[in-house]
């Protein structure tokens, strides 16, 4: 936040540092009643309207830019009651007590003022708002339709109670024909009476014109005297709800030279006679003969002057910017926008891109709003997207914060983490301001805001191809947002699908839309392998795809847990369904055109190979379901695919991170739907065959040692498979065991060789247990929150702990009361 800091030398000022003294016995009280069930209904806002107390200041400014605004409306047709010429302006003022314990804080503005009667009539009754009434009998007049006003006086004023024992309002009206000679009044009450008194001010017209505002704190809200308190709230609830300016005291302290003890030092100096020479008495009149004295370097540099502190009065002003969503999107610098962002949002940071644009809501609301995409997105959100909220929406009307919480009609998960400011010219909210009666606003605003995100997107994207780096980024930092938004967000759907990227084996970042434009003739599906985690590059050598990159089809490789989920909800894509190449059921869509010799050859290859498929189903069983003769292969010998319900490995993966998966029959039945595809062309599977073949039958006499050799062989095959494939083989110690005999053999070492197995054993038991270092706790109090250390760290380690608010702003030290 800038601030703007000057020395304020106007009447309305000045009063603030007088007496506040309104016990004067001398000076007659009227005293009043509070109408009805005023009283009653007092402490229900004081107790129950308003969620948080801080909530005091933002209505007391609120009130204080009504009151000059009312002025200033008023003075376009009554020139009497302002010339134009003194300031507007609502000023802050903390007094402690001289004891240290509690004070004052008084608010005043150089608005419309109140006569007694007003004070009265807007004080004492509920919700009875001055404001309110002023717009009706100014209805139609110029410029009253402009008019920057917001809320009912009376209620807003009440949650002063919220934090002060008692209120003091002392009020001069502006010189009308109403009040020729204004005499400035004061209304007091306290939190816990049912009556006020209203009685001429014993100081006099202090203010000239306005009102002000003294609060007497209650012992549990002496945090409000502090400036940086004040400041803070000011800056969250009302830095950017009034055109006017808002001042706070403050005061410093300041070294300047201490001019008493200069002008002491100077006349002792003149005083001290000037010493003569011993030649002097005795040869006055020689006039040639100088004399020369040695001066130390010492003695040639003055001392520095005598410094004193003073204490310096300063008003210094807090909002010194107009709201940069009010003005003219061309005459704001990128710069301003990024200083708005940092300050606005917390974020230092700069954003990576925003819009900004006004509008109609459809239902008669005009709205400003500046919308940001930030450059980064935190890593808790990526944990469970689907879980967090938005909170930085900031929902203003008219230029006062009232919400962050849109409740049921907030962004989708999807763009809970989008940055959003929303000014409104008017909307229904109810009596603590704090929420909105109506949600129709919210639910067109909502449909915008998720317009106008889309838009940044498509900005972004078009950056492909003139800025290929920032593209890049933006895909790296919002891909995944992307395909989560397309999951969650049915209406806007298509609109995010459109925007994704994919690595495919033949380019990087290709649209869905770019995939079917190479689509080749006859294909009917657009092809995707899917395994989380592994390197595109990695993917694209993989089974599943051999035969479809040689042959010159495009695959999509999905390397991101998002990807298959993404798929699975979008299922087709300009009504072209996806196909996992890792599942069954492959057609290219030409193997209509293959001539009858390729298909004479498919089924011979069948024919040929039944002996070996009849026996790795029977090796197999309980890891496949079925073996059959592969058209996806090229060089690979086998690979296990997943039936049309069957899970891919990558699904098993997924589901495997979901403890509750697994726990009906229709999962283990998906676990186990997997076929096992042989490559009739590989050597490997013919030289298999003609084991299997050689192997003698029952009545030839068995050969218990080549078919157990045999099942060995199919048994890494199998395994071999299932990790080309990527699935986890069943035990993968006896994978490696069954791995090491075959090795021993290859190398003509006995299987049964012996491994040297001793090792040294364990010392005998202790009984005793060892003495473990005591721990330190800092802080060293009873009921603090502390640390534990040993105690060599206790000198190396310093624990420092700040308190924060629920939204992670550090709430200033204040003293325990």
């Amino acid at each position: 936040m800038r601030f703007l800091s000057t020395f304020l030398l106007l009447s309305p000022f000045l009063s603030l540092g007088l007496a506040q003294d309104f016990d004067a016995a001398e000076i007659p009280k009227e005293k009043f009643n509070y109408q009805s069930d005023v009283a009653r209904m007092r402490k229900i806002v004081i107790n129950s309207l308003y969620s948080h107390k801080e909530i005091f200041l933002r209505e007391l400014i609120s009130n204080a830019n009504d009151a000059i605004e009312k002025l200033r409306l008023t003075a376009l047709i009554d020139k009497t009651v302002w010339d134009g010429t003194d300031p507007l302006n609502i000023t802050i003022k903390a007094v402690k007590n001289e004891d240290g314990k509690g004070g004052k804080l008084i608010i005043t503005d150089t608005g419309i003022g109140m006569g007694p009667e007003e004070l009265t009539t807007n004080l004492g009754t509920l919700a009875k708002s001055g404001t309110s009434d002023f717009l009706a009998r100014a209805e139609g007049a110029e410029g009253a339709a402009t008019g920057n006003l917001i809320g009912a006086f009376g209620l807003g004023f009440y949650s002063s109670f919220l934090v002060a024992d008692k209120v003091h309002v002392a009020s001069v009206p502006a010189k009308s024909e109403k009040y020729p000679e204004p005499v400035q009044y004061v209304f007091s009450s306290s939190s816990e009476d049912s009556s006020f008194e209203i009685f001429p001010d014993p100081r006099g017209n202090t203010l000239g014109r306005g009102t002000e505002i003294t609060l007497e704190l209650k012992d549990d809200s002496s945090e409000y005297l502090e400036n940086q308190e004040i400041t803070a709230l000011v800056s969250k609830h009302s830095s950017f709800s009034t055109s006017f300016p808002i001042y706070l005291f403050t005061q410093r302290t300041d070294e300047v030279p201490d001019e008493d003890v200069i002008l002491e030092e100077t006349q002792s100096a003149e005083s001290v006679p000037k010493p003569t020479s011993d030649t002097d008495d005795a040869d006055a009149d020689d006039t040639d003969e100088a004399v020369i004295e040695d001066v130390s370097e010492e003695e040639q540099t003055p001392a520095p002057p005598k410094m004193k502190s003073i204490t310096v009065d300063e008003w210094v002003r807090l909002n010194g910017q107009p709201p940069i969503w009010t003005r003219d999107p061309k005459e704001v610098t990128d710069e301003e926008y990024t200083l708005f962002y940092n300050a606005f949002f917390k974020d230092f940071s700069p954003p990576m891109t925003w819009t900004h644009f006004s509008g109609d809501s459809g239902s008669g609301v005009s709205f400003k709003a500046i919308v940001f995409l930030p450059d980064k997105i935190e890593d808790s959100y990526w944990q469970q997207p689907l879980l967090s909220q938005s909170k930085d929406i900031k929902l203003m009307v008219k230029r006062v914060f009232i919400t962050n919480d849109l409740g049921e009609d907030a962004l989708p998960k999807w763009a809970s983490w989008v940055k959003v400011v929303v000014d409104a010219e008017d909307l229904p909210l109810n009596v603590s301001r704090e929420t909105l009666q109506s949600t129709a606003f919210l639910r067109q605003l909502k449909s915008i805001i998720l317009k106008r995100i889309i838009q940044l997107f498509n900005k972004m994207a078009d950056l492909e191809t003139e800025d290929s780096e920032k593209f890049e980024k933006f895909y790296e930092i919002f891909g995944g947002i992307l395909k989560l938004g397309a999951v969650e967000d049915q209406k806007n759907r298509e609109k995010l699908a459109a925007i994704t990227r994919f690595t495919t084996n033949h380019r990087n970042f290709t649209t869905l839309d770019q995939y079917l434009e190479n689509r080749k003739q006859g294909q009917k599906q657009i092809f995707y392998l899917a395994e989380m985690g592994e390197n595109p590059q990695e993917l694209a050598k993989s089974v599943f795809v051999e035969k479809l990159h040689a042959r010159g089809y495009e695959v999509l490789l999905f390397t991101e847990p998002l990807d298959e989920i993404f798929v699975q909800n979008i299922r087709r894509w300009k009504n072209v369904p996806f196909q996992d190449i890792a599942k069954v059921g492959l057609k290219f869509g030409d193997e209509d055109t293959d001539e009858e010799e390729e298909k004479e050859q498919q089924k011979e290859a069948a024919q040929k190979y039944k002996p070996l498929m009849e026996y790795l189903q029977k090796q197999g069983r309980g890891v496949v379901r079925d073996v059959v003769i592969s058209n996806r292969l090229v060089t690979s010998p086998v690979a296990i695919v997943a039936d049309s319900f069957g899970y891919t490995a990558n699904v098993q993966r997924m589901m495997a991170s979901n403890p509750g998966a697994g726990k009906n029959p229709m999962h283990d039945f998906a676990m186990k739907a997997r076929v096992l595809e042989i490559n009739p062309r590989s050597p490997l599977i013919e030289g298999l065959l003609k084991k299997v073949e050689a192997l003698p039958t029952e009545e030839e006499g068995r050969d218990v040692e080549a078919e157990e050799e045999l099942e060995e062989v199919a048994s890494i095959l199998l395994d071999g498979a299932l990790i080309r494939s990527g699935f986890e083989v069943p035990s993968t110690n006896d994978f490696f065991g069954r791995v090491d005999r075959v090795l021993r053999r290859s190398l003509g070492v006995s299987e049964h060789a012996p491994t040297d197995d001793t090792v040294k054993p364990a010392p005998p038991v202790d009984p005793e247990l060892p003495a473990f270092e005591e721990l330190y706790q800092m802080p060293p109090e009873d009921g603090k929150a502390g640390v534990y250390v040993p105690p060599h760290m206790q000198d190396d380690l310093s624990i420092e702990m700040e308190e924060i608010d629920e939204e992670g702003n550090v709430v200033a030290p204040r003293d325990e009361l």
